[in-house]
């Protein structure tokens, strides 16, 4: 006996989410029959309305539903640190931290030309921007600690290096290959709090 195909949607939909296979798709969409009304709709108009509301702060590039974030607008951060990672999700992971109080910039993505990733697909244009208009002193590098992001790192050193700022970088408390999603919370304060200054003009 197959499932109702308005049922066979509801799991084809969640089987495309990354980490996601048909046993935990058939769940989640069983799940979902067992939530009240009420419910059910808070669960539909949010995913419904997710592309529409959400989206990039202009300044920083970080998640926002308005067009600059409320980190940007902080006027009680750091204004002179600025903290570069690779994806939105990344300042996330910092911030439920706690200890960080400066400003970010998200890359969206890092140098890799082999997955067709070169610098002027990255926000590296703005980031430069960014230190020259904000009068930036600190650049904090938390990029996965591979060969793609020991790569962008160069490449950000190379191009800010000529400019009065420090450029520091996470130290290797995070394992190198480790995937920044996988690292938790104390590791990833640790490496922030002993981070090392790979430039310093």
């Amino acid at each position: 006996m197959k499932y109702p195909e308005t049922l066979n949607q509801v799991i084809d939909c969640f089987k495309h989410l990354p980490g996601i296979g048909e046993k935990t798709a058939e769940r989640l969409a069983l799940a979902l029959l067992e939530y009240d009304d009420n419910m059910l709709e808070i669960f539909s108009s949010s995913v419904a309305s997710l592309k529409q509301k959400v989206k990039q702060c202009e300044i920083c590039h970080s998640f926002s539903e308005n067009n600059i974030c409320d980190i940007c607008l902080d006027k009680n951060r750091e204004q002179n640190t600025l903290c570069v990672v690779e994806t939105p999700k990344d300042v996330i992971s910092i911030e439920r931290i706690g200890t960080y109080k400066g400003k970010y910039h998200v890359l969206d993505g890092l140098i890799s030309p082999v997955n067709g990733k070169n610098p002027d697909d990255l926000n590296i244009k703005t980031l430069l921007d960014r230190i020259k208009n904000e009068q930036i002193k600190e650049i904090i590098l938390v990029l996965t600690p591979s060969i793609e992001g020991e790569t962008t790192a160069l490449y950000i050193t190379k191009k800010i290096d000529d400019k009065n700022i420090i450029i520091s970088k996470i130290a290797h408390g995070v394992p190198i290959g480790a995937n920044m999603d996988y690292i938790d919370t104390l590791t990833l304060e640790m490496a922030l709090e002993n981070r090392t200054v790979i430039s310093r003009s």
